[in-house]
């Protein structure tokens, strides 16, 4: 990835754990002075995203764009490109972004954009990952980090990692289990962009 500023946008939904790892290993790693890369700013669909202040605490700009006030998803990724534009993006984050993104969205940052999807992709896109591969008796779980496509979690595959479905599991010890290796991952698979 050339250029001198490889400025990086997060998006988020929620509490922005995945955002959190990326920012503390872009200063533990020290991205600026190894790669002129760092974490500019944090954008959340979600005023009240836990992640924003916990942005803003670390001296991110911390920004809400509430998805509910523009009459349609056109219009409110028109908004949302234009204040991620504002911080000249090399990379454009998703971290746990509860939107499904319109086609021109994508395009426009087509190269730039990347997202972490809680399942061994191609298996379990969409919601709901976790109880499905439960329900289909999977023994392995796990995470990928992919670039985005206009197609729903789709995209080439950047980084993965696996962890095993325990007997017992319930949805939500399997993503806790799974979270943790998302914070490994996603950090390490920008990082290699990032040194590209």
């Amino acid at each position: 990835m050339s250029g001198v500023n490889k400025n990086i946008v997060i998006l988020i939904s929620g509490s922005g754990s995945n955002m959190a790892a990326i920012a503390e290993t872009a200063l533990k790693r020290r991205w600026q002075a190894r790669f002129g890369a760092r974490v500019v700013a944090v954008i959340s669909n979600k005023a009240a995203a836990q992640g924003l202040a916990w942005a803003r605490e670390q001296g991110i700009a911390a920004v809400a764009l509430d998805h509910t006030a523009y009459g349609s998803r056109e219009a409110f990724d028109a908004a949302l490109m234009a204040e991620i534009d504002r911080f000249e993006p090399a990379l454009v984050v998703l971290a746990g972004f509860m939107r499904i993104l319109t086609p021109g969205f994508v395009q426009h940052y087509e190269g730039r954009l990347v997202n972490i999807h809680p399942s061994l992709l191609p298996a379990f896109t969409g919601l709901k990952t976790h109880q499905r591969a439960i329900e289909m008796g999977c023994r392995l779980a796990g995470a990928t980090v992919h670039r985005v496509t206009s197609e729903l979690d789709h995209g080439e595959i950047l980084d993965q990692a696996v962890v095993p479905v325990l007997p017992g599991d319930t949805a939500e010890m399997l993503a806790a289990r799974v979270l943790t290796q998302e914070h490994v991952i996603y950090p390490r698979a920008i990082e290699r962009l990032l040194a590209a």
